[in-house]
């Protein structure tokens, strides 16, 4: 289904924005050709594996490798003492990063149940298995700080080393086992509250929970002829990695290439860079190609899921229901290491609390604490699906003790077109359809007939839930998409992008927003990319960015493109450029009646000509539009056991102007999907020992599509000012409604 949208500064349709153009790499993933990071391998790669501790805490006294060593086909077998002792962060952030630099390649001490102890490379899996059995630990176990409870200024102290730094001021301090700490207020919390006839108080806890994606981390690794570090390597990020390995392997940036095949999912476990450094410093070692594929195992026990989040929400509002007053405390658990730490905190509540925007003061604080629990990391949402669920939690809480109608309650409160949102940095809600969401998605799920709940008589209860949500459009004033666009000389472009598809489909929309800029058809634009080589910088596809980011680079180079061609046009033609027309495929000059066709201009760019038909532009943002959302769920729960299934899920997203419906609902669903899997389904666990009991999807469980019931997603648009043809993102902010909605 197309939506036919106008463009505000022609006033004509859009040909080619919202239209459902199909994914450029359909054909090639459907038909299986050999398109991800282990298809790409070489066959005589060195196989990588890690061995693990099995303590939470402890201190490595002994390795014997000796007898391991001797198995027939192992090549290396690497230590703490064979592996350089810069600290750093895996995070995929913009530089500086905000995540501490607490972690080495290889550590002398283990800080939770599958930290990395030795590296193992060999020449088959058998092999490395084998010699993987026969290397002998002797730990010094140690008291592990398991709750995140006990971690503020315990005794326990995950990061007692010196080493540890942090690179910006975001209130860490290893002696405390803080990775960061902080908060802001508005206003006068104390009056503020003092004025509410009605208050609400409560704790929400929500769990860490795992990405998940089908294809789990793997990277491989060569040298090339010029001496320099390659890595083909299934990443989001991938200019940040080559930053993270050349800090971590001590080595010039100038000497790694990164280079990005198809991803088979990431969801923000691939924004942090897991596996790489594994085979890196193994082929660095021996000169040889080298490949780690992690388990599903290792990818269970030793990743980046979701952070654990405890929130406490106190909300007052007047005897009209107008809030007054909002408090939010989110403690959040980084796990062993601080990757996405200090980040994630923060949209808890400045993606939470700017949904409403009539309270008077707010505060929000945070603390964030090391635990010898796996790290946490990046995951859709980033912190905003967690925050969101307690302050939309308390609002159902609110209006129960009000006897109010949950969604008279939003209606009353929830931010509106042009009001500015102090809570959300202070920016505008300049594109805001959230109060048109809400009354489409009642609509659907016909909230007026089935609010509360209907006694089905049989034990069994029907009921109706409802939620709103805001996320962002990447992170203002730090992220940066950059595209590199040249005509060829037969007339078609080739689009270089810096930006990752994971699966998205963000190489087949910044194709749209391209042929809709150059007035050509998407199969003439071939996209390339990503590679830290031949790509021009491009912070990477998170904090819901490219469409958003990238896109407007792609608006910008095209509209530099353009003068370049009616540059070269206009001395075929003999004719001032100012009199000329681009027009598709040819150059046009209305007053004599005459015209050049692209081809001949691209054919023309290859002899005696000084203006290259290439062009790279960059583009970033001083401000982060939120896209908006509400979803409402219709299910039956059984009484006497407490069984709940989902009959209807109903969602209305606000994204600025759809670049592609299919791939937007697709996203839509995927994320709706996720968001009922860690609401119902998924539950990280840990025993006394710090042991994870989930460590394969036997126990750890995903729902599949009949766990779904009915799923139906409609687009409720605003136009974005200053987004690509008035679009904002949709990434992230279709996981944030299934849990407070539930």
């Amino acid at each position: 289904m197309a939506y036919t949208q106008i463009n505000p500064a022609t006033g004509k349709k859009f040909r080619l924005i919202g239209a459902p153009v199909v994914k450029k790499d359909a054909k090639a993933l459907v038909t299986g050709k050999p398109v991800y990071t282990d298809d790409l391998a070489l066959k005589d790669c060195l196989i990588v594996k890690v061995l693990r501790s099995p303590h939470a805490h402890a201190l490595i006294e002994e390795i014997d490798c000796k007898v391991a060593s001797r198995v027939p086909g192992i090549e290396c077998i690497l230590t703490w003492k064979d592996v350089p002792q810069k600290r750093f962060t895996m995070a995929g952030q913009t530089y500086p990063e905000p995540s501490p630099y607490d972690r080495l390649i290889l550590d002398q001490r283990v800080r939770f149940v599958g930290d990395a102890v030795a590296i193992i490379a060999g020449e088959t899996e058998a092999a490395v298995d084998h010699a993987m059995r026969l290397i002998k630990v002797k730990y010094q176990v140690l008291e592990p700080v398991l709750d995140m409870h006990d971690s503020k200024d315990g005794k326990i102290l995950v990061h007692p080393e010196d080493s540890w730094k942090a690179l910006c001021n975001v209130g860490a301090d290893n002696k405390r086992n803080l990775c960061a700490s902080g908060g802001e207020t508005h206003g006068d919390l104390e009056a503020a509250f003092a004025g509410c006839s009605h208050i609400v108080e409560k704790t929400y806890h929500t769990k860490a929970n795992q990405q998940a994606m089908m294809e789990t981390f793997r990277a491989f690794t060569y040298m090339d002829v010029y001496g320099r570090l390659n890595v083909v390597d299934s990443t989001q990020v991938t200019f940040h990695v080559r930053r993270i390995l050349a800090h971590a392997l001590d080595v010039p940036k100038s000497k790694i290439r990164v280079i990005k095949p198809r991803i088979g999912g990431g969801f923000g476990a691939k924004q942090t860079v897991v596996a790489e450094v594994y085979p890196a410093i193994v082929t660095m070692k021996t000169g040889k190609p080298a490949k780690i594929i992690y388990s599903r195992y290792e990818s269970q026990i030793a990743s980046s899921p979701r952070h654990e989040m405890e929130v406490k929400v106190k909300i007052g509002c007047d005897d009209n229901g107008i809030l007054q007053a909002m408090d939010v405390y989110t403690l959040s658990n980084t796990g062993a290491f601080g990757e996405h730490g200090p980040t994630t905190v923060g949209l808890s509540g400045h993606k939470s609390i700017p949904m409403y925007g009539t309270p008077k003061a707010f505060r929000f604080a945070y603390d964030v604490v090391y635990t010898n629990r796996m790290s946490a990391g990046a995951y859709r949402g980033y912190g905003a699906t967690q925050g969101i669920f307690a302050v939309e939690s308390a609002m159902d809480e609110l209006a129960a003790q009000m006897g109010m109608n949950p969604i008279e309650l939003r209606k009353k409160n929830m931010v509106r077109q042009g009001q500015v949102m102090p809570a959300y940095y202070g920016e505008t809600a300049n594109s805001c359809a959230l109060d048109r969401c809400v009354d489409k998605v009642m609509e659907m799920i016909g909230w007026d007939e089935k609010y509360p709940r209907k006694d089905m008589g049989n034990g069994k209860v029907r009921a109706v839930g409802l939620a709103m949500a805001m996320q962002g459009s990447a992170i203002s004033g730090v992220d940066v998409g950059s595209v590199t666009i040249k005509v060829n000389d037969d007339g078609f472009y080739s689009m270089t992008i810096g930006a990752a598809d994971m699966g998205t489909g963000c190489d087949t929309t910044l194709a749209q927003v391209a042929a809709e800029c150059l007035d050509c058809p998407v199969e003439r634009i071939e996209v390339l990319g990503a590679d830290t080589d031949a790509s021009p910088y491009d912070s990477g596809s998170y904090a819901s960015s490219t469409t958003y980011i990238t896109g407007k680079a792609v608006e910008k180079a095209c509209q530099k493109l353009i003068a370049r061609i009616l540059e070269i046009a206009s001395g075929m033609l003999e004719a001032p450029v100012e009199e000329l027309v681009f027009a598709s495929d040819h150059v046009e000059w209305p007053k004599e009646q005459k015209s050049v066709s692209l081809e001949d201009i691209g054919t023309k760019s290859m002899c005696g000509n000084g203006c290259a038909l290439e062009v790279t532009e960059s583009n970033t943002s001083p401000t982060s539009p939120p896209p908006f959302m509400a979803g409402a769920v219709e299910i039956e729960l059984d009484k006497e056991t407490g069984h709940v299934e989902i009959l209807d899920y109903k969602a209305v997203v606000d994204c600025g102007t759809v670049v592609n419906p299919n791939l937007a609902r697709v996203q839509t669903e995927g994320g709706l999907v996720q968001g009922i899997g860690m609401t119902l389904y998924e539950n990280i666990q840990y025993n006394d020992k710090g042991t994870m009991l989930n460590n394969s999807f036997m126990q750890y469980k995903i729902p599949s599509r009949r766990d779904m019931g009915n799923i139906q997603v409609e687009f409720e648009s605003s136009f974005e000012p200053t987004g690509p043809f008035g679009a904002k993102s949709i990434g992230e902010i279709v996981i944030n409604t299934p849990a407070p909605a539930l």
